[in-house]
């Protein structure tokens, strides 16, 4: 009979017949490789998504505020990434991240709202 093999260090199994690993380590290491290209993807937008939050909360302390694209743009906001849409009955587009949401209006300005909390 051939003897099993674990399937990150290649050293003998013993144990049970559907055993794959040598040991809790190797499991590990084998999965954290197996999903290190989507772990570094996900945590580089979560890395933008973050980012944009904390611009739009520093350009928006109360409630609503105007400001200019150049203004988002200086501080390193990202238009690309947001968390969801939210579309009203007159059908303006606000862009959310997180909370925080942004409206296009006129001339490059932006609206930035605070969305309600749920209590």
């Amino acid at each position: 009979m051939e003897q099993r093999r674990c399937l990150d260090c290649g050293e003998p199994i013993y144990g049970r017949l559907d055993k794959k690993f040598c040991s809790d380590q190797c499991r590990n290491n084998y999965n954290n490789r197996q999903n290190a290209d989507v772990t570094t993807y996900v945590r580089n937008v979560n890395t933008i998504l973050r980012k944009n939050r904390r611009i739009l909360s520093e350009l928006n302390p109360v409630d609503k505020v105007t400001v200019h694209k150049d203004k988002l743009v200086n501080k390193g906001f990202n238009f690309n990434y947001f968390t969801n849409l939210y579309t009203t009955q007159k059908g303006s587009a606000y862009r959310f991240v997180y909370e925080y949401g942004y409206l296009p209006l006129e001339n490059d300005f932006y609206m930035i709202v605070i969305r309600e909390q749920k209590k």
